[in-house]
């Protein structure tokens, strides 16, 4: 008979029911510039975020949820994953993408999240949590009066055992239930949204598929979301007695997903992979657009670039093909050339703050200081849309100090530092900004930040994190 879990296993079977994924962010696009990938690497880009947002949106809205107050990341992961943490955060993997055979199982998915978020399942689990923690530790206890009064140990342990297999069993049944809850609540959200089902069935089939492997060889999606045939059942009873079970998709986002998908192959398979997924003889814009974007990881600027134009001819009104083509100029070294395309990019999505900041960096990078003041008007136009973009305060002050406005470019740094957690570079930037600014409004945020990073005035997590870069600077510097 198989033993039940020790408690470390029950331990580590809390942490991932309640999703705590360590997350690392790296600097804006870093994953398209062959940067050197860590464990978990997050990614950013316009155009998978902009193809998400038009589908989580929705599915927000018709749950009453303000999209507003959902944060989304990318996670660069080739598993089939997605899952929501507390304080309503949703993390996607690429995998996810990359391996739908179409739209429609990525927006099963995401209403499925979406019944999670709408469920409140995250803010709950952690007290059922507790309360089978307390039960398996209870178990114990009772174990070792059991053993003081019989003199044997052996009835500690499977006393403790059995109350831990409780435990255990009380914590799957009602994950499995938040499952089912969700998949209810996925059905309901497509349904107000007059989407079809039939995505979220196929994905639930290929799960059931992968119940026989290894725990290993499982994608995460299935470890973190309980599989039963009664969730299939269920999708299936739905789909029968829908009137949009073979409804398709908006155009728009089933073409957007055939693009970020060919996106993200492009950018994250091999070389090998590329050509046999997309052949030169599939003339498809989603094809092509794979192929520009492997001629230009591997160095062929000049065909990735006419590829693109092909493109853009036929897609004028894309900003995705423009910021493209700028990032290909850009990081080809040719950033004079780049402008026109991410002008265009920014004319196209001017709410896009991730195009401005690419905009601003190719106008810096000329190294022509009469394009200085339209680098910062970009960069300056990039926080007021996203104002927590640590690379983007970096860039603000590198232009800020090639123009010759070092305090400015201190506050900008110190803005940077903050955000990075680097509290002790922070004050001494805020300070030296402060001290150099006239009074207004740039002063008085250097004095905010100075302020801000005062010990007394920082959370204990934020004195830690700073404790702990001081000891690891000490240790470089030995």
């Amino acid at each position: 008979m198989k033993r039940p879990p020790p408690l470390r296993t029950l331990v580590t079977t809390l942490l991932v029911l309640c999703h705590i994924v360590p997350v690392l962010a790296l600097p804006w696009r870093a994953w398209a510039q062959g940067a050197a990938a860590p464990a978990i690497v997050t990614i950013r880009d316009a155009e998978t975020e902009t193809l998400i947002r038009s589908i989580t949106e929705p599915l927000f809205r018709a749950a009453g949820v303000d999209p507003a107050l959902v944060r989304i990341t990318l996670i660069q992961n080739r598993a089939i994953n997605a899952f929501v943490t507390t304080g309503n955060r949703l993390f996607i993997h690429t995998g996810l993408i990359q391996q739908a055979s179409d739209a429609s199982e990525l927006v099963g998915v995401l209403a499925h999240e979406t019944g999670h978020i709408s469920g409140g399942h995250l803010a709950r689990l952690p007290e059922q949590m507790r309360a089978a923690m307390i039960r398996s530790i209870v178990a114990m206890l009772l174990g070792g009066a059991a053993a003081a009064a019989s003199g044997r140990g052996d009835a500690a342990a499977a006393i403790a055992l059995g109350g831990q297999a409780v435990a255990m069993s009380e914590l799957y049944a009602f994950t499995r239930q938040q499952e089912q809850a969700a998949d209810q609540a996925a059905i309901t959200l497509l349904e107000r949204n007059g989407w079809s089902a039939r995505g979220l069935e196929r994905l639930l089939l290929r799960l059931q598929d992968q119940e026989l492997l290894s725990v290993s060889r499982q994608d995460p999606y299935l470890r973190t979301h309980p599989l039963s045939r009664d969730r299939l059942e269920f999708v299936r009873e739905q789909l029968a007695r829908s009137r949009y079970a073979d409804a398709p998709l908006p155009a728009p986002i089933e073409a957007g997903f055939a693009m970020v998908r060919a996106k993200l192959d492009g950018f994250l398979e091999s070389g090998s992979i590329v050509w046999r997924r997309y052949p030169e003889s599939d003339r498809s814009a989603p094809a092509r657009y794979a192929r520009a974007i492997q001629y230009f990881r591997s160095g062929r600027i000049d065909e990735a670039a006419r590829m693109l134009d092909t493109l853009i001819r036929e897609q004028p009104a894309s900003p995705w093909l423009h910021e493209m083509k700028g990032q290909v100029l850009f990081e080809g070294g040719r950033p004079r050339e780049a402008i026109a395309a991410y002008r265009d990019a920014v004319r196209l999505a001017p709410a896009q703050a991730l195009i401005r900041t690419a905009y601003g960096r190719a106008l810096m990078e000329t190294g022509d200081p009469a394009l200085l003041r339209q680098a910062i008007e970009e960069f300056e136009a990039s926080l007021r849309l996203e104002r927590d973009s640590a690379f983007t305060w970096r860039q603000l002050g590198l232009a800020r100090g090639r123009a010759g406005q070092a305090a400015l470019a201190d506050l900008a740094l110190a803005e940077e530092a903050i955000l990075n957690g680097d509290y002790p570079a922070a004050r001494l930037l805020a300070r030296r900004a402060e001290q150099a600014l006239p009074p207004g409004p740039a002063r008085l945020r250097a004095t905010d930040l100075r302020n801000a990073t005062r010990r007394e005035n920082m959370t204990r997590e934020e004195r830690e994190l700073e404790d702990r870069m001081r000891r690891e600077r000490q240790e470089r510097g030995r």
